[in-house]
């Protein structure tokens, strides 16, 4: 079998696991984003405007749950990790690693570039589709240069 043959099948393999971990941290980025909200707003309300109100030896109480803090951090995690198999995917530079990571903990950061990273990634994998129906002799690793910026 020559090595063209496989190529196709190797593209649309790429295609399916890319869209899947672009699949996968869309939603975490989103989850995380929503958290961060959540959190900045638990401590606007705590220690700006000390809502809970005072315990006993005058700390601020929690207004919405000490929760919070555990699930973001939590979830955070469960983001990175997401951010580091689209980023090993989609082989980005280490500079995509490092804001992808920071999105999770900046405000409203993550769904910013969360619709900039789908863009990006969605042009391609379908350069990647076309690949492998012979549309298009251009791989996965090829389209890098057009793609990040």
């Amino acid at each position: 079998m020559s090595q063209d043959a496989e190529v196709p099948g190797a593209a649309q393999q790429w295609s399916r696991k890319a869209a899947g971990s672009l699949r996968r941290y869309r939603v975490l980025a989103w989850v995380t984003g929503t958290m961060l909200l959540v959190l900045c707003l638990e401590m606007l309300l705590k220690y700006a405007f000390h809502a809970g109100g005072l315990d006993a030896d005058g700390h601020p109480e929690p207004v919405i749950g000490a929760w919070v803090a555990f699930a973001h951090g939590w979830i955070y995690v469960v983001y990175l990790v997401t951010v580091v198999d689209l980023w090993s995917t989609m082989r980005w530079k280490l500079s995509r690693l490092v804001t992808m990571a920071l999105a999770g903990v900046v405000p409203v950061m993550s769904f910013v570039l969360e619709r900039r990273v789908r863009a990006q990634a969605v042009a391609r994998i379908a350069c990647a589709g076309a690949a492998g129906t012979g549309a298009a002799q251009v791989g996965p690793v090829d389209v890098t240069a057009r793609t990040e910026g």
